[in-house]
């Protein structure tokens, strides 16, 4: 009876956080699918049937609507999942057109044809799996032209990430920053492409240098949600207190979390 929150680990808990502060009267569940981490690498058809079982899952928790904090998922499965999978009365989100909105100064539902935004040339951060989908530049064309986006597929951070090794978590971001400059040498924006990435977001910003913007979900999916709701209450439910469900070990789970977040969150098996 609360907001379903889906990711393929950790990197959720980046999204969960900011929606919570957000919106402190809403009880969230959240489901971190740790044993099968990172989704990143994984083909589009496994990515399909591991979203669709954790979503199933929150589901049975009696969360009607379901935030899929995770781009992987997002890239790869919920175009699908919401053309042939998703029944009547529930909702899957993603967590790519918040971000668009905001790098394109669009507000929800703008329709309008696409046309020429303010920044140029885009560093687009992500999994394997996320940049070879092309759903974000997919997404960005509905809205916006004349954007050039050089995308960087960051193996190793996500793992790096999970196993709490926060030394070589930095040294990849670092590494990846090198590589994408050397074909786009002055980005204006970047985009972490990730719900992971934001726990990086001070490293990715010093290799970047200052004069970079960047954007990072949860802040976007935190705002976009609170509009959701005003507009479709009936979705928020009527729990009180928030889950956490991993199909990981709950105990190695809550101490990653509890490292990365700096406050105690206590996992169970989902």
């Amino acid at each position: 009876m609360a907001v379903g929150v889906f990711d393929s680990g950790l990197g959720g808990l980046t999204v969960y956080d900011a929606c919570a502060k957000r919106l402190p009267d809403v009880a969230f569940c959240y489901y971190g699918d740790n044993a099968h981490a990172p989704y990143g690498v994984r083909d589009a058809d496994d990515i399909f049937n591991l979203t669709c079982a954790g979503v199933e899952r929150l589901w049975d928790e009696g969360c009607d609507l379901v935030i899929l904090a995770c781009n992987t998922a997002s890239a790869a499965a919920l175009k699908r999942m919401q053309e042939t999978w998703i029944p009547e009365g529930k909702r899957v989100l993603g967590v790519f057109v918040p971000m668009i909105e905001a790098l394109t100064e669009r507000k929800w539902g703008d329709n309008s044809p696409p046309r020429e935004v303010a920044v140029k040339h885009v560093a687009l951060f992500a999994t394997p799996a996320t940049v070879a989908s092309r759903a974000f530049q997919r997404e960005l064309a509905f809205r916006a032209i004349g954007v050039d986006v050089e995308a960087q597929p960051c193996g190793g951070v996500v793992d790096a990430i999970e196993a709490g090794d926060e030394i070589l978590a930095e040294a990849l971001v670092k590494s990846h920053v090198e590589a994408l400059k050397r074909r786009m040498p002055h980005p204006e924006a970047a985009i972490l492409g990730c719900t992971h990435y934001p726990l990086m977001q001070k490293t990715f910003q010093e290799a970047l240098g200052a004069n970079v913007d960047v954007y990072s979900q949860a802040n976007l999916v935190a705002e976009s949600l609170a509009d959701y709701l005003e507009r479709r209450p009936e979705f928020i439910g009527s729990g009180t207190e928030s889950k956490f469900l991993t199909t990981g070990d709950p105990a190695s789970v809550s101490s990653h979390a509890t490292q990365f977040l700096r406050h105690p969150i206590r996992f169970e098996a989902a």
